[in-house]
């Protein structure tokens, strides 16, 4: 069964959560609590699915504007983010998948002699990508 889009409910949708363009920190971290519980939600509806979208792209357009990502290396990159969002180890690792690993990675070690620093995997990438909401490029 396919479901449709409802513009009535997405405008009680709308009226409820009165999305705006974010201009604070605090207004931030409210749109991301909200976009993470409708993620996580199962079975979204359309419209659901429509202020998700709507959610994410005010945080990007917040987050392009107050967290300017240099130029730098994946590790660095990394860094960055975490910093800027005040992500620990801990956290990191659940997006991981290791505990060792996320350390291995957070603290430029590497588990071979003829690495500079430890290199993130294309599945990390992907994984740091999506959590992070920027392109998996950044960390390859």
């Amino acid at each position: 069964m396919t479901r449709t889009f409802n513009p009535e409910s997405y405008g009680k949708l709308l009226v409820e959560y009165q999305p705006k363009i974010i201009t604070t920190e605090e207004e931030n971290e409210q749109a991301i609590t909200l976009a993470l519980t409708l993620e996580h939600r199962p079975n979204r509806t359309p419209e659901e699915e429509m202020l998700l979208e709507l959610l994410v792209t005010l945080i990007e357009k917040f987050e392009e504007t107050h967290y300017p990502i240099p130029q730098g290396t994946p590790h660095s990159m990394l860094m960055h983010l975490m910093d800027a969002r005040d992500i620990t180890t801990e956290a990191l690792a659940e997006v991981i998948g290791s505990l060792e690993v996320a350390l291995l990675i957070v603290n430029g070690d590497s588990p071979s002699e003829t690495l500079d620093e430890r290199t993130i995997s294309k599945t990390q990438a992907e994984a740091l990508a999506d959590y992070f909401h920027v392109d998996a490029s950044l960390f390859t």
